[in-house]
Parts: C-alpha cells; sequence; structure tokens
C-alpha cells in the first residue's frame, strides 16, 4: 500500500428535492454576480434553466450566460467565457449540465484567476495556482467532474485533446437529481455507465501496492455500475438505478477508489483522447472502443489484477488457470459493453484512422506522458499504435 492524500470539499446536495437547495448553496458561497453556463436547448426545453434562473434570484445573483458547450468542450467557448467573466467582474460559475459544461467551467475559472493563455495549463507548460469558483446542477451521470479535480478540454488548433488535474477546480457544491437523466438517449446513459466504470478501471489495474478496503470500494462500483447499466437499458426512468448510477459516478473520480495505489494507468484514457480529439466522438464511446485491445495487450503484465477482476467484477468462476480466468474477464465485460450498446472496435466506432494517423495519435499519446504511458504495462508510442491498430480488429 501507498501513502495517500484523500481531498473531496465538494458538498453534494442528493436526491429528488436537491433543486430546493440551490439558492441556500449559492448564498452559502457568497455568490453574487454568476455565470451560468450550459450547454444546448435540453435545459431549457425541460424547463431546468427557469428553476435555475429562480433560484439565482433568490439568492440575490446578477446573473450572465453562456451556452453552447459542445461534447468534447471546445477551448474558443472558453476563451469567449474568460473574456465575459473579466469584462464583468463575475466572481462564480453556475455549471448546469454534465461534464462538458462542468470541464469547460473549470477551464473558464482557471482562465480568469490565472494571468496568461489558460491552454498552458492543459499543454502541461504551466500549473494554475488559483480558480474562480464553480457550482454544479448535475444533468448527466457520466464524468464525475462534479466532485473531481479534472477538466479536459479540446484546442481546435490541432484538435487536441487535454486535461488539467489541479484540486483548486473542485466545484464547491453539487446538486445532483437522478431524475433530471430520465430523459438521455439510452446511448448517452451507456456512454455515461462506460466512462464511471474506466475511471475506477483506470485506477484498479496498476502495477504497484494496492489496498484491501480500497479494492473492495472498487470493486463494488463496479459491480453496482454494469448491473444497473443493465437494467437502464429497459427501464430508463427506474429512479433507483439512476440514483446508484450519479453517486457511482461521483465517487468513481472523487479519488476514493484509488486511495492507496499507485496513482492508476490512464492510458486508455490518453489513447481515448487522442481519438476524441481527432474524430469528436462521444467519450464513454471511445473507451469502450479501445478497452478490450488494451487490456489482452497488457493483461499478461497486471495478470493478478486481472485475475481478481474477472472474479470479483465480472463473476468469473476460478477454476481454470489464472491467464484464463482472465482473459474470460476480459471476454465477459466486452459481451458487457455490447450488451449495454457500446462499440468494441473502432469501427463500430466509426472512425477509420490513416497509418499516418495511427502513428499521430500513438506519438502524442506518449508525448503526454513523458514519452510512456500506463502502469500496468508501459506503453511507449509503438505499444499505443499496436493497441490502436489492434482495437480496430478487435470483434
Amino acid at each position: 500500500m501507498y501513502d495517500f492524500e484523500y481531498y473531496a470539499p465538494t458538498k453534494v446536495a442528493f436526491g429528488k428535492d436537491s433543486l430546493s437547495k440551490l439558492a441556500g448553496l449559492l448564498s452559502e458561497q457568497g455568490a453574487r454576480r454568476v455565470l451560468l453556463h450550459y450547454g444546448g436547448g435540453s435545459a431549457e426545453r425541460s424547463g431546468l434553466l427557469a428553476i435555475v434562473r429562480s433560484a439565482l434570484r433568490e439568492a440575490g445573483c446578477t446573473v450572465f450566460e453562456l451556452g453552447g458547450v459542445k461534447p468534447n468542450p471546445r477551448l474558443s467557448l472558453v476563451y469567449e467565457g474568460i473574456e465575459l467573466c473579466k469584462r464583468e467582474n463575475i466572481g462564480f460559475i453556475l455549471a448546469v449540465g454534465g461534464g462538458s459544461v462542468i470541464d469547460s467551467a473549470k477551464a473558464i475559472g482557471y482562465g480568469v484567476a490565472n494571468d496568461g493563455d489558460v491552454w498552458d495549463f492543459y499543454a502541461g507548460t504551466r500549473k494554475p495556482s488559483a480558480c474562480l469558483p464553480v457550482g454544479v446542477v448535475l444533468t448527466i451521470a457520466a464524468a464525475g467532474s462534479e466532485m473531481s479535480n479534472s477538466s479536459v478540454i479540446t484546442n481546435e488548433n490541432g484538435w487536441l485533446k487535454r486535461s488539467c488535474n489541479s484540486n483548486y477546480a473542485r466545484p464547491r457544491f453539487a446538486v445532483m437529481n437522478p431524475v433530471l437523466t430520465y430523459t438521455l438517449p439510452a446511448y448517452q446513459t451507456a456512454c455515461g455507465c462506460t466512462d464511471i466504470l474506466m475511471h475506477t478501471m483506470e485506477r484498479y489495474f496498476c502495477s504497484g501496492g494496492n489496498m484491501d478496503l480500497t479494492d473492495a470500494l472498487a470493486e463494488g462500483l463496479m459491480r453496482t455500475v454494469i448491473a444497473n447499466a443493465r437494467i437502464l437499458k429497459t427501464k430508463p426512468d427506474d429512479y433507483d438505478a439512476r440514483a446508484e448510477v450519479m453517486w457511482a459516478s461521483s465517487l468513481s473520480h472523487n479519488g476514493l477508489t484509488g486511495c492507496g495505489n499507485s496513482g492508476g494507468d490512464w492510458a486508455v484514457h490518453g489513447i481515448e483522447h487522442e481519438l476524441g480529439g481527432l474524430y469528436d466522438v462521444a467519450h464513454g464511446a471511445g473507451l469502450a472502443a479501445v478497452w478490450t485491445a488494451w487490456a489482452e495487450y497488457v493483461y499478461a503484465d497486471c495478470l493478478s489484477r486481472f485475475y481478481k477482476f474477472a472474479v470479483n467484477v465480472m463473476g468469473v468462476r476460478p477454476d481454470g488457470t489464472r491467464e484464463t480466468v482472465a482473459l474470460e474477464g476480459i471476454e465477459a465485460f466486452k459481451s458487457f459493453l455490447k450488451d449495454i450498446g457500446m462499440p468494441v472496435n473502432l469501427k463500430e466506432l466509426g472512425v477509420s484512422p490513416t497509418d499516418g494517423q495511427f502513428a499521430l495519435m500513438a506519438e502524442q499519446c506518449a508525448a503526454t506522458g513523458g514519452g510512456k504511458k500506463g502502469s500496468a504495462k508501459i506503453l511507449y508510442a509503438a505499444d499505443i499504435e499496436k493497441i490502436l491498430r489492434n482495437a480496430e480488429k478487435t470483434v
């Protein structure tokens, strides 16, 4: 087991009545001049934004609005938000949406609170020293950004999708009402469940020390998401299933399921970021499309973890050799992804990279880790390119 620090300062208001607490949460934060940040028209059509605006008025806030956040949020809108906040002396950002909106809000917060180009923080050339405070009304259970230190932004100049991780950006509060996720399309729900799983799996499949209690928490979370993702296929308005998945979203990416281990692998996320930047695919779908190829490439170097995953999460009987059981676990998870409608290869994802694009994505992915990625198995650019090419052929 490794030493660790666990920091999760976000105040959570969870449940069917949680929106009624928004005005009080804003007042607790001393929010006065607020940027209301959101995505497309669904929040408006559903009436959610009207409820949020009412809460902002109740809290005595002066409100400025910036909508238009896209999946794989764009740097250009972040720049627009930074300019608006500086011009209007805005001191608080309220993100209404899922991970893309929250990540965009965090990036705007970095840009307002720090001098220079905010992209530097995502390019890894500088680190932020502050962030404008951010609050969240969550509408999608997926990224876990409502409690995490992470933000991912896509730069249209080169279509680079990069992350910035800093505790300065952890939201001050998160309003989480599972009912708000009832109307999500089935594909988006499945993408979200996949993203949640991957956040814990990235921490689970690593070399080095591990903590039994953390493993038990991680395995329980993964079993819970798998079971409830299957329920939501046919019962999208099952409140308990939505609630389980929404809470798992937060716990999967607030650091809890990585306490005591070596920090996690994150190669699958790194590979998906290259796919997401180049092809603008849904994040969860991109993760699903490359996971099997990654797992089959690295499992022998992390056999004990894959064996444990197969038995404790996927329910594989421990009757065969450790390798056989591990491979059965990989196959079982791939079958689960298919069952909930996720792609398990690049063809199903709808992308066909050229030889040059395979090489470029591999090189860029490795470069973000100083020339290598991973923990379950250390991967260099040549390894990452093989995984991407294998993902094209996975069936």
